[in-house]
């Protein structure tokens, strides 16, 4: 057990000698345990020097293990669900003297990735996919017809776990699976204890048993000899059920079609390699429950498995580490993050209005909600990855009168939006959206980036779009979007912004009006959200006229029509993508109107922008203020190019 955070490059010698699976599987069962600890005490090290996630990869060592150990990975799909796992697969996967290099750019992503390794079978990001991939990958070798790269004796694994099976897609492919009633490993990592509270002797006894030759021999041989005489059939089946169900939590998944295999200690690596030997030789659906700890091995992760969910770069200097998420970089900024502005403003209008009832999808803790459900937990309901369902939730609860706040990340809202249309929008319901992480999210890469909000928004009827430029505006326009009736969304960047305070008291807001600031000549700035800062740095030196357009639907067409009179050069400027975006608002008002001024879109590319620091990414695609000055510029070249000589 650590304590600690190992700084310097720790001792492994029996880790040095594997770079694949295939030299995992030339070592001794025996020497596995010395393995285990040895990747832990790594992934400890080269997490402390990058940050990232590692509470639920400390959980995982021993299953990555026996996984590569038992199956001929890459040939054999091996699946992970919530890439938070990943980090032993990638170090035991020919990446460990890369490990230094995570979530940099350039660098090893921070979450499995097709592009990066062949034994990334699928690309992970949101959870509860793994299960449908597998699947999907079952089937495609499965089809004579083409030329599959795979065989009937390839395996497909799905390991599950970190919350990821409180989603409905999880279920929707266990019951698909089960109907297909083909071979596919399911891995369910239970690391909350959400499931079951112990692993006792007699479950883990019977456990071995289900997995065992002999008994799956007796029952798929009994099912054929039965499968004439149903009622026979019938009566063996739920004597099975009664059984297993009296020793485990495994009915449920027994009548999705699957044989369930559970409670497994899941770090005891030689059982876990006992074990997934005997699966392997399964015929149709397997359910593999086992029990790992979240943060196994390091003693203030294992105290704290939630606070511990990931961890910024630990230097010398540090002596706690009081806040895991927070970097050096974070240390030279102003105190407050976005999300911290958002939990205060979130009590600070409960205690004065009982109608706000706070929901999110398995969000609280990074949306900075902690306070409000310490301080009123009747009001606080945090539903699990469960977004669809969170937007329909906060929908029943505004048909009772009540006003409903989704704190949801950009990406994530992405999976609710036939709700968002249908069971809220096309309803006028009034919801508010709290979208947290809008715009690029730095080294977590595009899975998690929130590029596309301000285009799939703002082409749904009824909805008022917000794009708040600092902390200040994002409190204001918070208290808009909550009185607003009616259903409102505020979206607002990941991290800590300009330093400007919350105001002191309330300011009442015109929905769908802009604020000039900052009065130049000849070229108009036109910036949302978090472009405002660069576009006042940039307005500086260009003496241009700079507008904080606060709103993208309604989009504040009286600023536009006196910016567009007024100057020669017209420039949008959002961190979302450029196509269908804030611009293309703009731009369709211009046209509609008849307006003959020089247009400039600038924005997120029509590009997925792989991992690095959020900064730097902005400078790299000119959303930086120097960027933006040489496009102006550019721009400003062509077009007295362009223009007929007099």
């Amino acid at each position: 057990m650590l304590d600690k955070i190992p700084l310097k490059r720790p001792t492994t010698p029996i880790l040095d000698r594997i770079s694949t699976p295939r030299e995992l599987r030339e070592l001794q069962v025996e020497n596995l345990k010395n393995l285990a600890e040895e990747l832990r005490l790594f992934l400890l090290y080269s997490v402390g020097q990058t940050g990232g996630h590692f509470g639920a990869g400390l959980g995982v060592v021993e299953l990555t293990i026996a996984l590569h150990y038992v199956y001929n990975t890459p040939t054999d799909n091996l699946i992970w669900d919530v890439g938070h796992q990943a980090y032993p697969h990638k170090i035991l996967t020919d990446r460990r003297t890369r490990m230094l290099t995570m979530r940099q750019a350039k660098g090893l992503a921070p979450f499995p990735s097709r592009k990066e390794s062949p034994f990334d079978a699928f690309g992970v990001g949101h959870s509860s996919t793994s299960i449908s991939a597998a699947l999907g990958m079952l089937v495609a070798g499965r089809n004579k017809e083409y030329d599959q790269p795979q065989s009937e004796n390839n395996h497909n694994i799905a390991v599950i776990g970190d919350g990821a099976m409180t989603a409905g897609m999880a279920f929707e492919a266990l019951n698909h699976a089960g109907h297909i009633d083909d071979n596919i490993l399911v891995i369910l990592n239970d690391n909350n204890m959400s499931i079951s509270d112990n692993v006792g002797g007699l479950s883990s006894y019977f456990a071995r048993m289900w997995a065992s030759k002999p008994y799956n021999f007796i029952r798929s041989g009994s099912k054929r000899v039965f499968s004439k005489m149903p009622p026979a059939l019938k009566a063996i089946h739920r004597a099975e059920e009664y059984m297993k169900g009296m020793v485990s939590p495994g009915t449920l998944f027994e009548e999705l079609g699957f044989n369930y295999i559970g409670l497994i200690d899941g770090h005891n690596v030689e059982g876990l390699v006992d074990i997934l030997t005997n699966i392997k030789s399964l015929r149709g659906p397997q359910l593999l429950h086992i029990v790992t700890q979240k943060g196994k091995g390091y003693t203030e992760s294992e105290s704290d498995p939630h606070g511990m969910h990931a961890l910024g770069k630990v230097t010398p200097q540090q002596k706690d580490l009081k806040n895991p998420l927070s970097t050096e970089e974070d240390a030279k900024k102003p105190s407050r993050t976005y999300s911290q502005v958002f939990g205060g403003w979130l009590c600070d209008v409960a205690r004065k209005d009982k109608r706000l009832i706070a929901i999110t999808p398995a969000m609280g803790d990074g949306s900075g909600m902690n306070e409000f459900a310490e301080k009123f937990p009747e009001r606080f309901f945090d539903v699990a990855i469960a977004e669809q369902h969170a937007v329909t939730f906060a929908a029943g609860i505004a048909c009772a009168n009540q006003k409903p706040v989704v704190a949801i990340y950009s990406t994530f809202l992405q999976r609710a939006y036939d709700q968002l249309i249908h069971d809220v929008a096309l309803q006028e319901l009034d919801v508010l959206f709290a979208i947290d992480r809008a715009g690029l999210v730095g080294e977590d890469g595009p899975t998690h980036a929130g590029s596309f909000d301000l285009s799939y928004l703002r082409c749904i009827p009824n909805i008022v779009v917000m794009t708040p430029s600092d902390e200040a505006e994002t409190y204001k326009l918070l208290s808009a979007g909550f009185e607003h009736e009616g259903p409102a969304a505020v979206r607002y960047p990941r991290g800590k912004g300009t330093g400007a305070s919350s105001p002191s008291k309330h300011e009442k807001l015109d929905i769908g009006k802009g604020i000039l600031r900052r009065k130049g000549e000849k070229i108009a700035l036109l910036a949302f959200g978090s472009m405002v800062a660069a576009s006042n740095e940039a307005g500086e030196k260009l003496n241009a006229t700079v507008a904080d357009m606060r709103f993208v639907k309604p989009i504040d067409e009286t600023l536009i029509s006196e910016l567009a009179k007024s100057n020669d050069l017209l420039v949008t400027l959002e961190e979302n993508s450029v196509m269908g975006g804030a611009g293309s608002a703009v731009n369709e008002f211009l046209m509609n109107k008849n307006f003959k001024v020089s247009v400039l879109n600038i924005g997120l590319p029509d590009a997925f922008l792989e991992h690095g620091q959020a900064s730097d990414m902005l400078a790299e695609i000119g959303l930086d203020a120097d960027g933006i000055i040489k496009k102006i510029q550019a721009k400003l070249a062509s077009c007295a190019v362009s223009q007929p000589n007099t």
